[in-house]
């Protein structure tokens, strides 16, 4: 499959999605999933018409689903999804959740897609390609000192004790005032689109990010671990997103410092 296909793939896959989910936005019930996360139709169906679209379309392909586990595939391509990435969001009826798609080579990722199917605002980032929202090519802003820098974090209660110490050292170095609690996948997005400086995250799955990678490179900004390392499949989920790498040995010189 040409770059080409496999885009016009991943729009086929979050449209399905898409489909799947809007009918339960502001009118579902959670269940809970064995690690108490709350979890609904929506998450599934989502996800299992993606998984059909992918069978069907590239069935040599791995696939990594939030909601039905990996399935290894033979052409050392993967597809990583999660179908609602802030379901906390969505179930309180706010539409800041998303759906996200990535497509991974020999473990790192060269597409992503966040796709949020209320607002209907899709990001797209490639490899190699400027960063669309909805077509139109975005960018990251500059940050000209870390003191100015807006950043965001899901919530603090992703953070263990150790993390959330580093965590506070970077808020401190930062704009506090200004500090954004909350978005998943939705600060990234808007990090992409010049709305936010730095995001900060621990504890994140390969489902988390995957996607995320393209969309915040393609749109000028960088992701990384809390090293500075690229993040690839074996990545320990902390995570960060700038949207001026000019500010990555700062944000990293504040994390490391915490007293």
């Amino acid at each position: 499959m040409t770059i080409a296909d496999d885009i016009a793939l991943a729009h086929r896959l979050a449209d399905a999605a898409g489909a799947a989910i809007r009918p339960h936005f502001r009118a579902v019930d959670a269940e809970r999933k064995a690690d108490a996360s709350p979890v609904t139709e929506a998450d599934r169906g989502a996800e299992e018409a993606m998984r059909r679209i992918l069978a069907a379309e590239v069935p040599r392909d791995g696939i990594a689903g939030e909601e039905y586990g990996y399935e290894k595939g033979e052409s050392g391509r993967q597809w990583v999804l999660d179908p609602i990435d802030g379901t906390a969001a969505f179930l309180a009826g706010r539409p800041i959740f998303g759906t996200l798609i990535a497509l991974l080579h020999d473990g790192w990722p060269v597409l992503g897609m966040i796709d949020q199917p209320i607002l209907k605002e899709r990001w797209l980032g490639v490899t190699g390609q400027p960063t669309t929202l909805n077509g139109q090519p975005v960018t990251t802003r500059a940050c000209r000192e870390l003191a100015d820098a807006t950043l965001a974090t899901t919530g603090p209660h992703y953070f263990d004790d150790h993390d959330g110490a580093h965590f506070m050292g970077l808020a401190a170095k930062t704009d506090h005032k200004r500090m954004v609690m909350g978005g998943d996948c939705y600060n990234y997005a808007m990090l992409a689109t010049g709305q936010i400086d730095v995001v900060c995250e621990a504890n994140l799955k390969l489902h988390d990010w995957a996607a995320l990678v393209p969309v915040v490179e393609g749109a000028g900004g960088t992701m990384c671990d809390w090293n500075g390392d690229p993040l690839h499949i074996d990545s320990d989920g902390h995570v960060l997103a700038l949207g001026d790498p000019a500010r990555l040995e700062d944000v990293i010189e504040a994390l490391a410092c915490h007293h």
